[in-house]
């Protein structure tokens, strides 16, 4: 049950995410949100775009593991350890805020499924 939850928390936050990126990049909220000028955001509104299609297939994926419930142990398993990859690449290479908004609730949510929680 607590997997379960944060499991949807994580889709929620990389839901939001989808938006921020693919609909709201060049807007105040998205420029505030990822620390950028105006026309930095226009400059970059197609990476961010296509940053956030791939955000949306992590959704998809840990979404399909919660509608599958047990028989999708091991999809939600490779979909949060993919979170968990791209949150400690991000937190790398471009803001240690990634590590706190993507990274850690995904790992929190994956040892939570790993000890049956």
């Amino acid at each position: 049950m607590v997997a379960t939850v944060l499991i949807a928390l994580v889709a929620l936050i990389h839901a939001y995410i989808v938006v921020l990126e693919m609909a709201l990049w060049t807007t105040p909220r998205g420029r505030k949100a990822f620390g950028m000028s105006v026309e930095k955001a226009e400059l970059t509104k197609v990476l961010a775009a296509n940053q956030g299609l791939y955000n949306g297939f992590l959704v998809a994926g840990l979404v399909w593991g919660l509608w599958l419930g047990d028989v999708g142990f091991q999809i939600k398993i490779f979909f949060l350890i993919c979170v968990v990859a791209a949150g400690l690449y991000g937190a790398a290479t471009v803001s240690r805020k990634i590590l706190l908004i993507q990274a850690v609730p995904a790992a929190l949510a994956l040892g939570a499924l790993l000890l049956g929680l």
